[in-house]
């Protein structure tokens, strides 16, 4: 029987981007090989671009890795970070 995948997915708000985004980036290329999967959200574009930004991650590594990166984030002013396991019951 082959085995249930476990999926580990981080959500990163970003409060101020352009006084934000360096910081966060340093920490995720830092810990870039937890990285699968990366994808960034912001309202407006060109002109009309918003503060506020939300990063999608897939992750691979321990719970203790994304545990530990999760904290980091956190720690930055205006940084919301959290993630979750998903899989599906085995049957």
């Amino acid at each position: 029987m082959a085995q249930v995948p476990i999926k580990t997915v981080m959500a990163i708000l970003v409060k101020n981007r352009k006084e934000t985004a360096d910081r966060v980036q340093k920490i995720l290329t830092a810990w870039g090989c937890l990285i699968k999967t990366r994808l960034g959200l912001h309202d407006g574009v060109l002109d009309n671009c918003s503060e506020a930004g939300l990063i999608v991650l897939e992750l691979v590594g321990s719970p203790e890795q994304h545990k530990e990166l999760c904290d980091k984030l956190n720690k930055l002013p205006g940084v919301k970070a959290d993630y979750m396991e998903l899989s599906f019951d085995e049957e």
